[in-house]
């Protein structure tokens, strides 16, 4: 089936949508996005990304598109056109199209694209089933990574390293030694007495939705989650690792900059979580 994408009010053949050349998002990477995990017909924690779209929006006094309850609409809409049962929904909003200046335009209606794709959820589970390599690498993005913009060369330029090193996520470091978060996806380590660690979101890390889930997935299984810093070589000791992220779920790590974590497999923590996300996470009709 052709796809379909939604580009500023109008449903089109994706191979047509496009946006204009003077479009802010594409000349300065002024915009933000979201991407929504899509199970089983059903859109997961549609409400976190959407209240985090909202911030990323005001932290860059970018107008929202159109109203929130018909965004939602679109977004559903655009799930549906193109038959997606499992898959992600991608949300972008720049503060639209003007002539090439650096401070903000005037009276410049925002620019919306939605699009969705499909996925196959058997390729994350045969993944989880072997777990993922990590590699490090040093922290040199701006400072307000908190905000989801679409200025994203650094993580692509660290994921493209993973690539080439045989690994599929890397880790940005800062300088004193402590892991922030993956190229796309949040860090997290288990301990010996199997306390889950994760950085605090509020230094230098994108508050993830799917991290902020897995806070009450393991509340559910009577973990205790503890938000501090947490070294490289801390996690290379550590009894698990693992990421999360949309696309991901909880994807465990069985390998950092080639030194095996623990056994070097899946660890059981890792996997009972990702086991129990669904019961807990939000699940919303397309």
């Amino acid at each position: 089936m052709p796809r379909t994408a939604y580009v500023n009010g109008r449903y089109v053949a994706h191979r047509d949508a496009c946006v204009h050349v003077e479009d802010r998002g594409y000349q300065f990477a002024d915009g933000v996005y979201e991407v929504c995990e899509v199970t089983r017909g059903q859109i997961i924690d549609m409400t976190g990304h959407l209240n985090r779209l909202e911030r990323s929006l005001r932290e860059l006094s970018i107008g929202w598109p159109l109203r929130r309850a018909a965004l939602e609409i679109v977004i559903g809409e655009v799930v549906r056109r193109n038959h997606v049962t499992n898959g992600l929904i991608y949300v972008q909003v720049t503060r639209g199209v003007a002539s090439r200046d650096f401070v903000f335009p005037a009276d410049t209606k925002p620019s919306l694209v939605v699009i969705a794709k499909k996925a196959d959820p058997a390729f994350n589970v045969k993944r989880a089933e072997t777990g993922i390599k990590i590699i490090t690498v040093p922290e040199n993005r701006w400072e307000r990574v908190d905000i989801k913009t679409v200025g994203l060369l650094p993580n692509v330029l660290a994921k493209q390293r993973a690539k080439e090193a045989g690994a599929q996520e890397a880790w940005f470091v800062d300088t004193d030694g402590n892991v922030k978060e993956g190229g796309s996806s949040n860090a997290w380590i288990v301990t010996a007495d199997a306390r889950l660690v994760t950085r605090p979101a509020d230094e230098g890390i994108l508050r993830g939705i799917t991290r902020t889930t897995l806070f009450d997935v393991a509340r559910k299984l009577g973990l205790t989650v503890e938000e501090r810093h947490f070294s490289v070589a801390e996690a290379k000791a550590a009894r698990e690792a693992f990421i999360t992220s949309a696309t991901t779920l909880v994807m465990p790590v069985v390998s950092i900059d080639g030194q095996p974590v623990a056994n070097g497999h899946p660890g059981s923590v890792a996997l009972s979580l990702r086991e129990a996300f669904f019961d807990v996470a939000e699940k919303r009709p397309a």
